[in-house]
């Protein structure tokens, strides 16, 4: 069977936004992950029935541990031969596509889930260009996972048009719909959850999921969400996800509102976020970048229209006024209208949860979009073989 590497920065990203997938393409090949954290890469191993093989990368730019990362990997491809080393993340992305041409390894592919230097300025986003242009240099293949996403790729001149190619109309895994069904979770089951959290059967509760930090919009959430909480009290925002105080932390006031205001519920982060989305109403996702994210698709399986910002992927799941509303990015009295109109307007609301799941069973179930990406790999295997 031939051999096929799959490689992201850390296990998160495996177990998260690749979700099932590798498991799935154990049948069709001999599957390899690699990531740095080696305890959490082993069991992600021994949950999903997959060979592992770690190596130690980290998000930041560490130029010395990086070339250590290339040589362990050039290294392993040599020996181990893999018809395809398929990377997810920039830093997965450098390392692995500079390793696998260097080893000769026929198909290298990179998906491309977002762009974090569009966030940065000055020299910071020179060397982050330059390393971009590289990844997609050395790769033989690159994956947008959104349409936006591939315009802002051509825009900024990474890569030629004939390298790209999108999967399906977007997403990286799709989403398993049978698993982010509402049904599944009983009445009884959402009050007690309820219960425990303080929520009252009145209040409407807006969600958030993700990393709480600055570029997910979180300053502009609590702002918005504090001065609708002194209109109508009864509101809750439920934030689901784990604080980083290392990479871009969240204004220091507005952590502190977090610790102590009364409308607001922090769980951290949850390996299952269903519950969560099944006792909330809307999804608020002010991210100021993203791929094609997948909290968007879940919160509209599981019946929850979404605010979300006018960027790649959020804009294309999201048809506004249809099953949610599309917001300037880093404005937070845009975001307080929309969240506004919302609390005020109960029957726009319901009809907005009345359009979500269907919209994502039909362009994003997760089996069609492995079924694309399994058949991408065959039809490579052609042309190199």
């Amino acid at each position: 069977m031939p051999k096929l590497v799959r490689i992201t920065t850390i296990p998160l990203s495996l177990e998260k936004l690749l979700e099932g997938q590798l498991s799935f393409m154990n049948s069709h090949y001999e599957v390899t992950a690699i990531a740095a954290e080696k305890e959490r890469l082993e069991k992600y191993g021994r949950d999903n029935a997959v060979k592992t093989f770690w190596v130690n990368m980290t998000r930041k730019i560490t130029p010395t541990d990086d070339l250590k990362a290339v040589f362990k990997l050039y290294k392993y491809f040599k020996k181990e031969k893999p018809l395809i080393v398929h990377t997810h993340t920039p830093k997965a992305g450098i390392v692995g596509m500079f390793a696998a041409k260097l080893a000769g390894v026929p198909i290298r592919l990179h998906t491309v889930a977002g762009l974090p230097l569009l966030e940065t300025t000055g020299n910071r986003r020179k060397v982050l260009n330059f390393v971009e242009k590289l990844t997609y240099f050395f790769a033989t293949k690159i994956y947008p996972n959104s349409f936006e996403l591939k315009n802002i790729i051509l825009d900024q001149g990474f890569t030629s048009d004939k390298k790209l190619k999108i999967l399906g109309k977007g997403s990286s895994n799709g989403i398993d719909t049978k698993y982010f069904d509402p049904s599944l979770y009983s009445e009884a089951k959402n009050e007690n959850l309820k219960k425990e959290l303080k929520i009252k059967d009145k209040d409407l509760v807006f969600i958030f999921i993700g990393r709480i930090v600055s570029e997910k919009g979180i300053n502009e959430l609590i702002t918005a969400f504090t001065k609708l909480y002194e209109v109508n009290s009864k509101l809750k925002l439920l934030l689901v996800g784990p604080f980083e105080s290392d990479l871009d932390p969240i204004e220091d006031s507005n952590l502190e509102i977090i610790n102590s205001h009364q409308g607001i519920i922090t769980v951290g982060y949850q390996e299952d976020v269903r519950p969560y989305l099944a006792i909330s109403d809307v999804l608020t996702f002010p991210s100021y970048r993203e791929g094609f994210p997948n909290v968007v698709m879940q919160a509209g399986a599981m019946n929850l229209p979404s605010i979300v910002t006018d960027i790649n992927g959020c804009n294309e799941i999201i048809t506004n006024n249809l099953n949610g509303l599309i917001i300037p990015v880093k404005d937070s009295v845009s975001l307080y209208n929309a969240m506004n109109k919302l609390q005020n307007d109960r029957f726009f609301l319901e009809e907005m949860k009345s359009n979500t799941r269907s919209h994502i069973t039909t362009n994003y179930e997760r089996e069609q979009f492995w079924n694309l990406l399994l058949a991408e790999y065959k039809e490579l295997e052609e042309q190199y073989s």
